[in-house]
Formats: structure tokens, C-alpha cells, sequence
């Protein structure tokens, strides 16, 4: 169905266009504060023109899905869209460091068929197909199996009191590229207690499932993609066999924080 050497290509291409105005290379950036009070730079929309051009080329019949284009409603009659955040990890890309990923999946029936992160700055490419595994670089991956949860390591700057038992590992601003740390086994457990958009998380969720890993919303739901509104309460990705005891002990928070409601659309 996909010409998936087209496709990398493609991704390839947009990490060119990102790396051309990123700051760490010591370029000037023009950047704006979004209504919701979050970044996005001329990059963004550089690359989010570029992705929405030639994967439309690609697959004619997939709709559009992104952070930096206004929704358009037609994307739900057909079942078979492009998922895609241009910069995901804006807040590092601006900064200059290098916790930034262009992040597309193609969803079809509500699921993603092919996850793809590119992270040019870290010199990283990641891909997952459904059912056919995942990898970073060529090398295969096989997600954390760590069986306890004392002791997991957890992407971030510090923990708070009541998680002191776990260990903080790097945190990259991008949740794609925190999620997939799972699925490298450079992390055991990633989780996010807010309202959050697909375009997020389409991608890692793929490849951190593909490579072994449980994914989950906030409560351990299942995750589903090209909702009308396409907005979800969290994700939890985990090794397997600490998914449950990391359901139990953020229960209370994400109950808490959920009942606060997303921000208007």
C-alpha cells in the first residue's frame, strides 16, 4: 500500500527543513506563542506545509490529522488519515537542544499502521509497522522488561515526593521521544496526566507496542486515533510487568486531574 522508501524519504526531508532554522546550529527563529500559550516557530509550519504536500502525493486517499492545521472535519469519513506533529518537543527545538522529533503514523480504523519518529539532531530514525515489530536505526527493539516498579527508571527533571522510590533518567520536551525510550529499554515507564492530542503520541504508541511495551491511557484504557475530538486524558506506556502497578499508584492523581476537563477546542 506504501512505498515506505518514499515515505522515509519524505520524513527524511522534512528533518532537513527543521535542521535548516533550528538554533542549535546557531540559526535565528522566528517564534510565537500559540492561544493556548504554547510555542510553535516558522519550522513548525515550515515542515507541517512540506508533510501535508507530499504525503497527500504519497496516499491520496489518507486524510490530515495535525497540531499546525486547523481540523478539518472530513477526515473522519474515510477511516485512513495522516497523524502528524511537524515538531513535536517545540520548547527544545527553540532552545537549541536536541529533545525534538518530526513524528507521523498512518491511522486507519481508529489504529496506527506505521509509526515513523525522525529525530535529526540526535541522529535518529524509528519506525514501526503493525505486527512487524520496531526499529531505531535498523536496529530491532525490544521494550523494557523490567518486573518491579520500585526502582523503574522514568524520563524526567525530578520526581515528586511520592515517587521517590523510582529513578530519573533524561527527559527530552518530546512525550514521542520519552515513549519511545520504553521501547529502546532506556526506560521503564512514561507517564502523562493531562489532556493531550494524538498527534502526540500516534507514532511512539506504535512503535513502543511494537516493541514489547503495554500502552495505555491514564486509567489503562485503550488508545483509539481520528476521534472526532481528538483528545484523550493521558497515556501510560510501561514494560509489561509493571503496567498494572503503575495503573494502582496513579489512580487517585489521574482521577483528580481529569475530572479538570480539557481546554476548549
Amino acid at each position: 500500500m506504501i512505498d515506505r522508501a518514499r515515505l522515509e524519504a519524505i520524513i527524511c526531508e522534512a528533518g532537513r527543513i527543521a535542521m535548516a532554522a533550528w538554533p542549535g546550529h546557531g540559526h535565528a527563529l522566528e517564534t510565537w506563542d500559540k492561544s493556548d500559550a504554547s510555542p510553535v516557530s516558522a519550522a513548525d509550519m515550515a515542515v507541517d506545509h512540506f508533510l501535508k504536500e507530499q504525503l497527500a502525493a504519497l496516499l491520496p486517499s489518507a486524510g490530515w490529522l495535525s497540531e499546525e492545521t486547523v481540523d478539518a472535519p472530513e477526515r473522519l469519513d474515510g477511516g485512513l488519515i495522516w497523524l502528524v506533529d511537524p515538531i513535536d518537543g517545540t520548547r527544545d527545538f527553540i532552545r537549541g537542544r536536541a529533545g525534538w522529533a518530526v513524528s507521523v503514523a498512518l491511522i486507519s480504523g481508529g489504529r496506527p499502521l506505521i509509526g515513523i519518529l525522525h529525530a535529526p539532531a540526535r541522529d535518529e530514525m524509528w519506525l514501526a509497522e503493525a505486527g512487524r515489530g520496531a526499529w531505531r536505526n535498523g536496529a530491532r527493539l525490544a521494550a523494557s522488561r523490567r518486573p518491579g516498579l520500585i526502582g523503574a527508571r522514568v524520563p524526567a527533571h525530578a520526581l515528586p515526593k511520592a515517587d521517590l522510590d523510582l529513578v530519573a533518567v533524561e527527559q527530552p520536551n518530546s512525550i514521542a521521544l520519552r515513549i519511545a525510550m520504553v521501547a529502546a529499554d532506556e526506560a521503564d515507564l512514561v507517564a502523562s496526566l493531562r489532556w493531550g492530542f494524538e498527534w502526540d503520541i500516534g507514532a511512539a504508541c506504535l512503535i513502543a507496542r511494537e516493541a514489547g511495551a503495554t500502552v495505555s491511557d491514564a486509567f489503562g484504557g485503550p488508545l483509539a486515533f481520528n476521534k472526532p475530538d481528538p483528545r484523550a486524558f493521558g497515556v501510560l506506556v510501561t514494560s509489561p510487568l509493571i503496567h498494572q502497578a503503575a495503573i494502582d499508584r496513579l489512580a487517585d492523581r489521574a482521577r483528580i486531574l481529569s475530572q479538570i476537563g480539557p481546554d476548549p477546542l
